[in-house]
């Protein structure tokens, strides 16, 4: 005897929805173990330190350990590439930020797609670089540095924590915008390239905000600008750049991203959990104390920026003609 039809139908209607509510049901529940956060640098500087931020926080909220995973090497692509080949189900999460989006062209054969294979999660910081100059440079103001470099082309010496650095990258940037040239000498690090500017072996550089703001507090570096659009809440009598350079911006900005296909309801949940970090006043503070504001954006608004930031130093990459040391 055929079971009736209407009876057949909801019966298959049940199967199809079992998917559904399976994944559903793992996302209120996940995580049902510890989760592991991979840095693509060594523990101390400001992506690990914004990872163990965000990693209190969902560890406190969620119930299981956020274990971070410093993973540095290859600008970050080793870390990148472990993200890629782990099961897509929440358990392994990476810490993205600007390299991310310069490995895409900087590299001309990496195995993966970062904007293919990384998902989305949320974005956490938006911080500035800072255009430093040692005291000693004559130059006091953005206007002059630029006024000094045109009459004197090649003797301004521009340190950086490596080619494809983001502070490399800024400063091209820079110099395609205002017109100028640079002699651009690459360190192995921004420890060494800062060092070297305090002790005045070069004139200038781009550099972050959390490692260099107590060198501008005490008078050892200069601050002649600021990188991103508005200016800074920890350097509010800092000029942006772009008050005298139209349309300049760049920044750093971290985030957190995972495997592709990773179910949207975990991804959703941690977005979630993220955004209620970001206005807790706590983390607002500390986030604060390293130079930078939270930034709180969907997976969809977060991967647009992926994008545009992807597109943009692209173009930066192929006119300067950069490529990895």
């Amino acid at each position: 005897m055929k079971p009736p039809r209407r009876k057949v139908l909801h019966l298959a209607a049940g199967a199809a929805a079992l998917p559904a509510v399976s994944r559903v049901a793992r996302a209120q529940t996940y995580p049902t173990r510890p989760v592991r956060i991979v840095v693509g640098f060594a523990a101390g500087g400001s992506t690990d330190i914004g990872a163990r931020v965000i990693g209190q926080w969902l560890q406190e909220r969620l119930g299981q350990p956020f274990v971070i995973e410093n993973r540095p090497g290859a600008g970050t692509n080793i870390a990148t590439e472990t993200v890629v080949r782990a099961p897509p189900d929440g358990y392994t999460l990476l810490m993205v930020g600007p390299s991310s989006a310069v490995n895409a062209t900087l590299y001309d054969k990496l195995d993966f797609v970062f904007l293919r294979d990384i998902a989305p999660v949320g974005s956490l910081i938006r911080q500035p670089q800072i255009m430093l100059a040692n005291p000693s440079v004559m130059t006091k103001t953005v206007p002059e540095l630029i006024a000094y470099a045109k009459a004197n082309p090649g003797k301004i010496t521009m340190a950086s924590a490596g080619v494809g650095s983001a502070g490399h990258l800024v400063g091209e940037l820079f110099k395609m915008m205002a017109g100028v040239d640079f002699v651009h000498v690459p360190y192995r690090g921004a420890g060494p390239a800062l060092a070297d500017l305090l002790g005045g072996q070069v004139m200038i550089s781009f550099a972050g905000i959390a490692g260099s703001i107590e060198y501008i507090r005490a008078g050892k570096l200069r601050a002649l600008a600021v990188t991103t659009a508005t200016r800074s809440q920890a350097l509010p009598d800092v000029p942006t750049v772009g008050e005298f350079v139209p349309g300049f911006e760049a920044g750093d900005w971290l985030g957190v991203g995972a495997p592709r296909n990773t179910p949207a309801a975990i991804v959703d949940k941690l977005n979630g959990e993220i955004a209620l970090a970001l206005a807790d006043p706590k983390i607002k503070a500390r986030f604060a104390d390293l130079g930078g504001t939270a930034l709180a954006l969907t997976p969809a608004e977060f991967g647009k920026l992926l994008a545009d930031e992807t597109e943009k130093w692209a173009k930066v990459i192929r006119a300067a003609h950069i490529k990895p040391e």
